[in-house]
């Protein structure tokens, strides 16, 4: 069969399937999907305001030093500028709003996980004082070296890991992350890749906590909407070579194929395409969600789609200020998970009113609403002028609301829909 004579079959097959795929999903999970994810979706109720620890009314004067560690080399070195620079103007945010604390920003690399260079970077950042770290964004690198940071009393704040296994993970109540688990984005992957009209479902997977996570919950909510995965495939981090994993899954012959990877999509991608599998039947996720206008020939991902954590960054204040930095920009992604875990780094140091880790951890649940009521400010400024005067915060920020519970994690979330177009770049759609 050729090309476009296997690509007409698997779309009338998907059409003749619509009705029926998206039955046996969760009314919760079908409000965030309707909306593509503009509406937050609440997992957990807050604790209540009796377990907000006191704010020492005052002035304050704090020297506050945050670590950066984020991609600037590796399989998600595209994730690196909008995370730094989400980082960089929220450190000018702060200082500008000269209400007795000053800070400062160490930037280092974090690599990936074929390498050792998280493990350097912290070392060092450790050895200058740093009181929390606002990283990795890989979650298999995270857990390359969280044991280490957190043993030496230090934050650790990741604006993007999503691997669900960092929920209940022994971290002395030190980790934290402003970008929801995979247990979300995996839901609304699959919901929504049924409701497109798939039947039948391949994965190509990367072996690490980050691709097997997202699958497993991409597959549950798949299979739950009443679809069939066909084909599981793994490979692991600096695999070059896919012929075995593609094999597989042409022989499977699924409607759609969701690609769990990081940058090893340039590879893959053309692949897949070449094999029958136009662009309207792959689906991208947040590791690999970029602009590929570069990479691939004009048309080759028209119509693929793929899930990203976080609220839109559209044309607007935040993304102006975020040029400003960095005027390079051209993917957005976590830009404001970044700033907002800067922001809540601060701001439980301003509650405190200490640099310590240790008290910065006691506070940052506090600051970001999780321990009950607290007045809504959406700025540092905001946030510690009432912070000075004794009273309670619920920080919001660019990234949505972020209530932290008892974990460390969001009990909010967003995830949003994009689309390739035909220069092989993403645009919103819902």
């Amino acid at each position: 069969m050729s090309v476009f004579a296997k690509a007409s079959a698997k779309r009338s097959a998907r059409a003749a399937w619509t009705g029926l795929a998206i039955a046996g999903v969760s009314t919760l999970l079908l409000s965030a999907c309707a909306t593509g994810g503009t509406e937050p979706t609440e997992t957990e109720e807050p604790a209540d305001a009796g377990d907000a620890l006191p704010v020492e009314a005052g002035e304050r004067d704090l020297s506050l030093t945050i670590g950066s560690l984020l991609p600037q080399s590796g399989s998600l070195a595209f994730l690196g500028p909008p995370e730094e620079a989400g980082v960089a103007l929220a450190l000018e945010d702060i200082n500008a709003a000269d209400l007795g604390m000053t800070v400062e920003g160490i930037f280092r690399d974090s690599g990936d996980t074929t390498t050792d260079i998280a493990t350097v970077s912290v070392t060092d950042l450790l050895s200058q004082g740093v009181s929390a770290i606002v990283g990795a964004a890989s979650s298999g690198v995270s857990f390359t070296v969280i044991d280490q940071i957190t043993a030496a009393g230090v934050v650790q704040m990741s604006p993007a890991n999503t691997s669900p296994s960092f929920t209940d993970y022994e971290d002395n109540g030190l980790y934290f992350r402003t970008a929801p688990s995979d247990i979300l984005q995996g839901e609304v992957l699959g919901t929504q890749i049924a409701a497109s009209g798939a039947s039948t479902l391949g994965l190509l997977v990367l072996n690490d906590p980050y691709g097997t996570g997202l699958a497993e919950n991409a597959k549950a909510a798949f299979e739950a909407a009443g679809g069939e995965v066909v084909a599981e495939e793994l490979f692991n981090t600096g695999d070059s070579n896919f012929d075995s994993q593609l094999s597989t899954i042409n022989a499977a012959n699924p409607d759609a194929v969701a690609v769990i990877t990081f940058d090893e999509a340039k590879v893959v991608v053309p692949a897949l395409v070449g094999s029958g599998y136009p662009g309207d039947q792959l689906w991208f996720v947040d590791g690999n969600l970029a602009d590929y206008s570069a990479d691939f020939a004009p048309g080759l991902i028209t119509g693929a789609k793929g899930t990203l954590p976080g609220l839109y960054v559209g044309e607007g204040d935040f993304r102006e200020r975020l040029l400003e930095i960095d005027p390079s920009l051209t993917d957005f992604s976590y830009a404001g998970e970044s700033y907002d875990a800067t922001i809540l780094i601060a701001l439980a140091a301003y509650a405190a009113n200490s640099t310590e880790g240790t008290d910065i951890g006691e506070y940052l649940r506090q600051v970001s609403g999780g321990t009950g009521d607290g007045e809504k400010v959406d700025s540092f400024a905001d946030a510690a002028a009432l912070l000075a005067e004794g009273e309670q915060i619920d920080y919001d920020g660019q990234s949505g609301p972020i209530t932290l519970d008892e974990n460390g994690d969001p009990t909010e979330a967003t995830v949003s829909i994009y689309e390739y177009g035909d220069d092989n770049k993403y645009s919103y759609v819902e």
